[in-house]
């Protein structure tokens, strides 16, 4: 396996950088602990994809399959497209809702392995299907085991159990434990600090442990992370600072100092998503009211974006309204591709100007590449931004404002003395309200979720005629009798899994869903349904 690494060469495309491997999750159920995650994974789940599934542009997730073991595996969704997919991951997802949560069932030790197994063979078979039509942006699979049991032990279990697997086609396999509570262990991290942050303990045959907290807000920024892009066969921006950012080097000025850098999203683009406040106007344009940084990235001619330091600025010296777009994040790149060494020193270099940034502070003024090719009698447009330090390993990026864009603006001094009676009545009202020492954006909804989660979903009439109503299932007397109603795939299954005899299937969930799946016919629909 290559963890972080993926299979496209060459100069970066938008696609390539959007676009995340296909994931298979497996949730991996223990009784009674599954009563208590329950209903947080399952609302996490689906506030994720209400927002996964309704980005515009390249989509961001490519195919999602999920898998249950309980005493023995079952696969709930067979690989899917993930965007314009959200009624068929609704479904699956009450399905999740209705398992069992209280009694006991013998557990078989050789169920996760099979799991993990059979969501291969499906992923392989699904890829020689897709083959024969487009070709995949990725031929390896991220597999991630959410479990309330032990991490480590889990590890264990599957190192022994897949130590004769041939794991080529994984890109990455990841066990999740959700924890009680605050996090306790030293080779974990907190998604909230920050989800991205790869200081999971790898163990034995390529196997990251992650432990997360037993909530939603905590479950939906680890999920979330799937939509970050995680490519690192190349760094994507050079930043180049000239001698003067280092006071103890005697570089010349014509040989700039260069820091490879990978480029992070901060927050999603409001203009991406259907019907919000920000981007009802431009439901056509999904790259928003600016060409952003990332995109321009995506788009560079060589394989990386070049920032050229051309001044620095005083902290205090930047008014906020000349800067324009969503920031972005610089941190160290983690190319693969670069040699020990160099990466070390690179984020040593990294790691000094960021604090010698904080130390000063100064903000960098960075010229960046032009927007379209040059010619003899045409000077290309270029984007400038200004780069922020902060106390973590990054630095934060914006674009800035030049004088082709100011308008004419006039504003009077603000004077020194107000009335003594407006001054009364508004510092009483100001007194009233409740002080924050700092904006938690994670404490401040929006009710996002919900208002996706109802343009995307199933029509009443469409939905099952008795799901609402039924009776959380109960599990099977004998093995192989499955009470589950699910889409069926047409890729056989492994040898070594037993075929369940279902009795009934899910049926269609409507012709406009079934359009949406990667391949509609791939999948088929079981006549015997309802």
């Amino acid at each position: 396996m290559h963890p972080g690494r993926t299979t496209g060469k060459g100069p970066s495309t938008h696609t390539q950088i959007d676009q995340q491997p296909p994931r298979l999750l497996i949730v991996h159920i223990a009784l009674p602990s599954w009563g208590d995650i329950c209903a947080n994974l399952c609302e996490a789940l689906q506030n994720f994809f209400s927002l996964a599934c309704s980005l515009m542009g390249p989509s961001r997730m490519s195919l999602f399959s999920l898998y249950m073991v309980q005493d023995q595996h079952e696969c709930i969704l067979p690989f899917v497209q993930v965007k314009g997919n959200f009624p068929r991951l609704q479904t699956c997802i009450s399905e999740l809702r209705m398992l069992q949560r209280e009694g006991c069932f013998r557990s078989q030790g050789a169920s996760l392995r099979l799991a993990v197994e059979d969501g291969l063979q499906q992923f392989k078979q699904y890829s020689t299907h897709v083959t024969t039509r487009a070709a995949l942006t990725y031929t390896s699979l991220e597999i991630t085991i959410l479990t309330s049991q032990p991490g480590k032990e889990v590890v264990k279990q599957l190192e022994e159990g897949l130590k004769d697997t041939d794991l080529a086609r994984v890109r990455r396999l990841q066990v999740v434990e959700v924890t009680k509570g605050i996090l306790e262990h030293v080779d974990s991290v907190s998604p909230v600090e920050d989800p991205s942050n790869d200081e999971s303990s790898i163990l034995g045959t390529d196997i990251d442990l992650q432990t997360i907290d037993n909530d939603i807000v905590s479950m939906e920024i680890f999920f979330k992370a799937w939509l970050h892009n995680g490519g690192t066969d190349q760094e994507q921006i050079h930043l180049l600072l000239s001698s003067q950012c280092f006071s103890n080097t005697s570089r010349p000025r014509d040989n700039p100092m260069c820091l490879k850098c990978d480029l992070q999203e901060r927050l999603l683009s409001p203009s991406l998503l259907p019907g919000t406040a920000d981007g009802s106007l431009r439901m056509d344009d999904p790259k928003g009211d600016f060409i952003t940084l990332y995109q321009m990235a995506s788009q560079s001619s060589t394989s990386h974006y070049e920032l050229q330091v051309i001044k620095a600025l005083k902290s205090s010296g930047l008014c906020e309204s000349l800067t324009y777009g969503l920031p972005f994040i610089l941190r160290p790149t983690s190319c693969w591709q670069l040699d020990w060494d160099e990466l070390e020193t690179n984020q040593q270099h990294f790691h000094a100007l960021c604090h010698s940034l904080l130390k000063r502070e100064w903000l960098l003024l960075a010229k960046g590449e032009p927007l379209g090719p040059g010619h003899s009698q045409r000077i290309p447009a270029s984007t400038f931004y200004v780069i922020m330090p902060s106390r973590s390993l990054t630095l934060l990026v914006k674009a800035v404002a030049t004088r082709e864009l100011m308008l004419p603006s006039t504003f009077p001094l603000l004077p020194e003395d107000p009335r003594d009676d407006s001054l009364k009545n508004v510092e009483s009202m100001l007194d009233s309200l409740e002080l924050e020492p700092t904006y938690n954006p994670l404490q401040v909804q929006s009710h996002l979720y919900s208002h996706l989660s109802n343009i995307y979903a199933k029509p009443q009439g469409r939905l099952h005629p008795h799901w609402e109503s039924r009776a959380p299932r109960k599990h099977p007397c004998k093995t192989g009798q499955l009470q589950t109603n699910r889409a069926r795939a047409t890729v056989a299954p492994l040898p070594i899994t037993p075929v369940p005899g279902r009795a009934s299937k899910m049926p269609a969930v409507s012709k406009s869903s079934s359009d949406a799946f990667f391949l509609p016919s791939e999948w088929e629909e079981d006549p015997s349904g309802p």
